[in-house]
This record gives C-alpha cells, structure tokens and sequence, in this order.
C-alpha cells in the first residue's frame, strides 16, 4: 500500500522526518510563518530536534524551508524546544527552550538538566542572526525544578512579557512571569497557579485577549486519572482570568481548576500556540499528536510523522467559553459540491472533504468509510473508530455538547477535524483510511452539503 495516500492536503505537514509542536506562529510583512518542532531524520535512534519553518501568503498554500533552527550550540545539546516569535521594529524576534541533558545518573527533574532560553533575532523571518542565551537555570525561582521551558513573549505597557511552563518542587505545575524592558534582560515577575491539582508540569503556557478578559492556555502532564482528561496522560486546556485581571504587572495570578476546558476532546491535540495575525484575528495552530500516546502514532514504514491542525480563528463565547472555527480561507480549497441525504451515501475518490451537516437536535451520525464515526445524540458528541488498524489502537473520545444543530467535519487524506455548534466542541483525530475512495452516510433527522476540497499543499516540498 502507497504511503502517499496518506499525505494531506489542508495539514501542514512535514517533508520526511518527524513533526511536533507548533513554534513562532506569526505574520510578518503579510507572510504568515509557522516554525515547529523538527526531527528530520526521524526515526533514525537520537535524531536531532530543532525547528522546522513553513510560509505561506493565504494559510493555505505552504511552501516548507526545511530547518530553521538546529540545536548547534552548548546550550541546546538535547534539542532546540518550543517557543514563539515576536514581530517588533528591527523584524522578528525567536525565543525558544535549549534543552541539555548532562551525562550522569540523574532523574532530570531535579538534577542534570540545564533549561536555556535563547534569542535569536531575523529581520524578514527567514534570515537568522546569532543565537544570545537570555535565561538560565539559576534565573528561575528557586521552588522550580529542572522543567522550566516553552516561553510565550508579548509586549504590553511599555514592556516585554513572557510566560514558561514550569514544574515545581512539589510537582505542581505552574507558569512562571518574567518581565523585560528591551526584551533581552530579564527579571522575575511572579507566578500562575490554579487553586487545585492539575498536573505535575505544565508545558506551552499562552496568553489570550479578547477586549479586557485574559485567558491562560497551557499543557498539563500527569493528568492521567484526572477528570478532565479522560484517561489521557497529558491534555491542553485553557482557563479564563478573574473578571478584569491581567498577567501584567499582576505579580501573583490564582486561576480556578474548576474553569479549566479542555480545547479539543479528540484522540491528537496538544501544544496549541495563537497569535494576533495583521487583520487582528486571534488564531490557533497545534500539533495532532500527543507526547505519550497510548498508541502508535504511524504506519510502519511511514517516512514522516504527524501534522498541525488547520489554523483555527478564535472568539470569545458565553460564559469563558472559546469558540474555534476553521479560517475562512480554506474555503478557497472547496471544489465541486454535493447534497449529502440520509440513506444516500456518498463516495469520492480520493480522502479530501468538507462537510457540513444541519440536524434537528436530535440523534445523528456521519460515519466515513464505514469505519471513523461521529455521533452525536443524548447531548455528547463522539468519535469512534470500528477498525483499531486504521485508528492506531483508539477506541472512542466522547464531549458533552448538549443538543447539536450544526456540524463540520474536514477530512484530509489522514486527519479529520470535527466542529460541532459553530466551534463550541472540537475533536481532532489522524486517521489512516485503507479505503481507496472516501464514503461518506448520513443518518438522523439532518441534511448536509459535501464539498470535495483540493490541493493546497501540492508543491510544498518542492525546492
């Protein structure tokens, strides 16, 4: 069987090679830049993690550079981690975690490992300037572990300000807040915390803004037998601020564990990092994967690995909540459309699809392939899969999402994104069909319309 079936045409994607956590999510100049995390030579033992860089004019159309950023220096010997890009007057501005692993009998929690923030700086994106270490291990407060990682940097109030995930010496996570005039020196700010347990660490903190209401993002580990995971070891959530509070110059900043939502309910998400492109939208971009999956993550043989979610346009709903719907660019990528009917399957051939399904409120379910299924009924909505090969092992994710009215599903060759209510519940899921063409049935008291969607990533990798 043809790997290139699997290739997708909407999902950034990586050449060969494996790709993580979206990093220095920007717009510059009118160039959108996605950098992320990059192992080229994956699945080669020890394969070395940098950053990978993508650029596109319309979030649609991709065109990949290949890495950006190698972990070439002392103090990213283990790999150059996450991170964010800030636009500013000399250009682009890079942060990012150098992880170091010093050789030795260590847990690397609370010994052997060095965690170094570094700087570099471009003035168009592409070009790259000398890497200058901003922060080190004794920067840091000293209730921290050794995890202290993944800086988000903003500007506000006449200064810099940046957020890192961070693990303390209880193993509680936490964000750490540092603050800067001139975005090089930095000095410690304060601490975020949630009132109650959630996780040991937590990774890829954000910061989001919607008039004056401030939201966290982040990446909890060890979340395991938590509630709200679901099972899954690591889960991304957000959490809304106290009413009127912000980050800045806030010293001490206490979030409610009881307001913490997850983004996407599905089998791979995490890592999401937004940015404020040119326009002023609020956009979303993550990984569809997850670091300790229960399953494995691709066919043997496969030459690279995982993708990035289409970017998604965020809004602020009722009651804390974030609504995500996909950029309304991708509809550039929308062909020839049809009525889809309950009873009256459709079948395209190849695995590119935009559906939109109107129900009643009632039960329903658009299942793909006879085996990808996505119900909603009794005020949940799921996704299942019938065949655990095409799957990867998984079984079923389920959300609470009351009665459904609207539904959207993007299928794209091997990942399939679900909307439901306008982007109030969101599962993501890869998927490796074995079909050749793509069938889609309705059921339920619904109507929808099918569009089969083109290549957008088609001359991507060309040089």
């Amino acid at each position: 069987m043809s790997h290139d079936r699997w290739r997708m045409g909407f999902h950034l994607m990586p050449p060969t090679g494996w790709l993580n956590d979206p990093n220095g999510l920007c717009q510059l100049n009118g160039t959108y830049h996605v950098f992320h995390q990059y192992s080229p030579e994956w699945p080669a033992p020890g394969a070395a993690r940098g950053w990978g860089h993508a650029v596109s004019d319309d979030l649609v159309h991709w065109r990949h550079l290949g890495m950006a950023i190698a972990p070439d220096t002392p103090d990213e010997t283990s790999g150059a981690y996450s991170g964010c890009a800030v636009p500013w007057e000399g250009g682009l501005r890079l942060y990012y975690t150098g992880n170091v692993k010093e050789p030795g009998d260590y847990d690397y929690v609370r010994a052997g490992r060095r965690s170094v923030q570094i700087l570099v700086e471009s003035p168009d994106g592409r070009a790259l300037g000398e890497k200058h270490v901003v922060l080190r291990n004794a920067s840091y407060p000293s209730f921290c572990t050794c995890h202290v990682r993944d800086p988000k940097v903003w500007r506000s109030d006449d200064a810099w300000w940046m957020l890192l995930g961070a693990r303390d010496l209880d193993d509680r996570g936490l964000a750490l807040l540092m603050r800067s005039i001139d975005g090089v020196s930095w000095e410690s700010a304060g601490t975020v915390r949630s009132d109650g347990p959630l996780g040991y660490m937590w990774e890829c903190p954000d910061r989001i803004m919607f008039g004056d209401r401030a939201w966290l993002s982040l990446c909890p580990q060890g979340m395991q037998d938590d509630p709200l995971s679901g099972g899954l070891h690591d889960v991304t959530c957000y959490l809304p601020l106290p009413a009127g509070e912000k980050l800045e110059g806030a010293a001490d900043v206490t979030v409610a564990r009881a307001d913490a939502r997850l983004w996407d309910h599905g089998f791979d998400f995490y890592a999401p990092q937004t940015f404020v492109d040119e326009s002023g939208r609020t956009l979303l971009v993550a990984w569809m994967g997850m670091p300790d999956a229960p399953y494995d993550s691709a066919p043997d043989g496969l030459a690279w690995c995982h993708c990035l979610t289409v970017p998604r346009e965020l809004s602020a709903g009722e009651g804390g909540a974030l609504l995500q719907r996909p950029v309304p660019e991708l509809d550039a990528l929308r062909g020839a459309g049809h009525d889809l009917r309950p009873g009256a399957p459709l079948r395209l051939g190849h695995h590119r699809a935009d559906v939109v399904v109107r129900g009643s409120g009632g039960p329903l379910a658009l299942t793909l392939d006879g085996a990808l299924h996505v119900r909603c009924a009794d005020g949940e909505l799921s996704l299942s899969f019938a065949d655990e090969r095409v799957g990867a092992g998984r079984t079923e994710r389920v959300a609470p999402c009351g009665d459904v009215r609207e539904l959207r599903v993007l299928v794209d060759s091997s990942a399939v994104e679900v909307y439901a209510n306008d982007g109030q519940t969101v599962l993501s899921t890869r998927w490796f069909p074995r079909a050749d063409a793509l069938e889609v049935a309705l059921t339920g008291e619904a109507a929808g319309s099918l569009w089969e969607m083109g290549d957008g990533m088609a001359g991507t990798y060309e040089a």
